[in-house]
């Protein structure tokens, strides 16, 4: 890559450039004086190179680069040389060559790095987020920031060579709070009011359907305001895309070769195709998740036909009041010792469960919280259900659907890691279908979207949806239950990489399930109606899904978080260690903005935060 300052870069040179006239601009990586010989390991992002300066050739040059310290940048001349055999260094692309030095400039030198950039040094999250420019340097983290910038190119081309066209959508938007909460921006001009930042282009999107672009994507920043995992951030990128005329079979026909293209190219693995699907609530039953990780053996099995003979009381009160015990077999899980097990206990209790009833079988004996109720007639029925063998451990939870599937799909992704039973050399994509479309807030006592309330009922449900409409309270919870959308999810090593759906386009559907979620006609006219008009003039079948650009690459590459795939990431906490925000603005700011902190004293903002 010739410039005005350099000939190649530090990955370049191979034995075949031996005797070629260089120049190289880079960061010292590493020196090493050797007494008259002194090595520079001189690096970019392309990688290392070897630059050799020797004092019986030029002293003064030699003790010229003896003043280099580790993070100068310099420029370096000199001829290629194809290194002894002895000294072939086979870890580094350019570990055959050195460069023999005869010119040295520097172009700017460097304090003490406050943190190492070799990649194996151990360096504390926090400190690593607050010099991200440092922590850049490191290859491992080069290598990522590459990786994720060839992904993206690789999404973009498949994209447009299928005719997507790449359109821009509004980052400072109208707030229509949907799930998450909104990041808002008070407006300057407008007194009082507030723009949001888009947590999707979702609107956007169909809106540009409604304009007959017919297929629409973009990589979009998208932001909410929601607590942190390690898959989360609050702000982050997503493949947005959007078609029109398709059903959920056209939307996977065109995302399934730029799937099984990146899985091959990234993790070495051939995806089947089609991809596997599975429906949302074979999902649950199965793995207690609806981003199942198919790596993991283990399953759930239904034991409420078996549990009530027991004589256990939690598991017949809980079958008598309608709700549901399940167990999850673990083979070899008998290894567990007690403190494992009080740990698994403590982890269910966290999830909501009154505690956690498992027992061992060894020599054909059970032990444990459930073996004194293994003796009866109810006995042998129960076991021969959950299919316990000798060495195994069996976990069980009774309550509602949520709870029990919530604990045992927890246990299950823990209890896998723990015992090393994910095969980590597989890599399994599957599409997850045939989500709710609604779900019930008990909290509110109220019907919530499930994906989003733009998302179309199952078309061969829309009679009974319509009817429901119509029917009373309990009817409306009972929907709850029985009615499924058109959404899907595309899950990854059990990572949901994207979620999408066929949306809706008639004006009565859309005006139905406002009103099944409780949205009256004036709420639904001063949140929607701007998207809610143009529905009525001519709207085309239509669907699209989002990728988490952050969460694919993750999977992709191998990290296990996301902070390690964003360039300049936040903490759990959301704030930017390197630049200190969120902060407190001055008086005057607040001024043209119109706006006042209402703040308890010892919350108050204050210059050193």
């Amino acid at each position: 890559m010739r410039t005005t300052y350099r000939t190649h870069t530090c990955g370049d040179l191979r034995a075949e450039h031996a005797g070629t006239e260089v120049t190289l601009c880079g960061w010292v990586h590493a020196r090493r004086d050797q007494g008259g010989v002194l090595f520079l390991d001189l690096r970019d992002r392309y990688g290392l190179t070897q630059v050799t300066f020797r004092g019986d050739r030029d002293a003064a040059l030699l003790a010229a680069a003896e003043r280099v310290r580790p993070e100068w940048v310099v420029r370096a001349t000199g001829l290629v040389a194809a290194r002894p055999s002895e000294a072939v260094n086979p870890d580094r692309a350019t570990g055959e060559i050195e460069v023999e030095a005869h010119a040295l400039v520097v172009l700017s030198e460097a304090a003490t790095p406050p943190i190492p950039v070799d990649e194996h040094a151990a360096v504390s999250t926090e400190l690593r987020l607050r010099h991200r420019y440092m922590d850049l340097r490191r290859p491992a983290l080069t290598h990522t920031v590459g990786a994720r910038a060839r992904i993206a190119g690789t999404v973009r081309r498949h994209l447009e060579a299928q005719g997507f066209l790449d359109i821009e959508t509004p980052t400072l938007i109208r707030s229509t709070p949907e799930g998450a909460r909104d990041y808002l921006v008070p407006s300057r001009v407008r007194p009082g009011t507030c723009y949001a930042l888009p947590q999707s282009p979702q609107l956007f999107k169909q809106l540009l359907m409604v304009a007959g672009q017919d297929r629409y994507y973009q990589l979009a920043r998208c932001y909410r305001d929601e607590d942190l995992r390690a898959d989360r951030q609050p702000e982050f990128t997503q493949v947005d895309l959007e078609a029109s005329f398709v059903t959920e079979e056209d939307i996977f026909a065109l995302l399934e070769p730029l799937v099984r293209d990146l899985v091959r190219t990234w993790r070495g693995t051939q995806l089947p195709d089609p991809l596997p699907r599975m429906t949302y609530a074979e999902a649950m039953e199965r793995f207690g998740s609806d981003k199942p990780d198919l790596r993991n053996p283990l399953e759930l099995v239904d034991l409420a036909g078996v549990a009530g003979a027991l004589g256990f009381a939690p598991f017949t009160s809980t079958l008598e009041s309608g709700g549901r015990v399940k167990g999850l077999r673990v083979p070899g899980g008998s290894a567990l010792s007690r403190k494992d097990l009080d740990g698994l206990e403590r982890e269910a209790r966290s999830m909501g469960a009154p505690g956690l009833a498992w027992t061992k079988l060894a020599e054909g004996k059970p032990s444990g919280p459930l073996a004194r109720f293994l003796g009866g007639e109810g006995a042998a029925a129960f076991l021969a259900a959950t299919g316990l063998e000798d060495g195994d451990l069996l976990l069980t939870a009774a309550g509602d659907d949520t709870l029990v599937h919530r604990v045992l799909g927890g246990l299950r992704l823990l209890v896998g890691a723990k015992l090393g039973l994910v095969d980590e050399s597989r890599n399994e994509v599957l599409w997850v279908t045939d989500f709710p479309l609604f779900a019930w807030d008990e909290e509110h006592q109220r019907i919530d979207a499930q994906h989003h309330p733009f998302t179309s009922p199952a078309s061969d449900q829309l009679e009974a949806f319509f009817a429901a409409a119509k029917g009373s309270a309990e009817d409306r919870k009972a929907l709850c239950g029985t009615l499924r959308s058109r959404a899907y999810d595309l899950v990854m090593n059990g990572v949901e990489i994207g979620g999408g759906s066929i949306r809706i386009h008639r004006q009565d559907v859309q005006q139905t399930v406002f009103a099944l979620l409780g949205i009256s006609e004036s709420e639904v006219e001063r949140r929607f109606g701007w998207f809610v008009e143009a529905l009525r003039y001519g709207t085309p079948p239509h669907g699209g899904i989002a990728l988490g650009l952050d969460r694919l690459v993750m999977c992709l590459i191998g990290a296990s978080t996301i902070q390690d795939v964003i360039a300049f990431p936040k903490t759990s906490s959301a704030a930017d260690l390197l630049c200190g925000a969120p902060a407190s603005v001055d008086d005057a700011q607040m001024h043209e903005l119109h706006l006042a902190w209402d703040l308890p004293q010892e919350d108050a903002p204050t210059s050193a935060d």
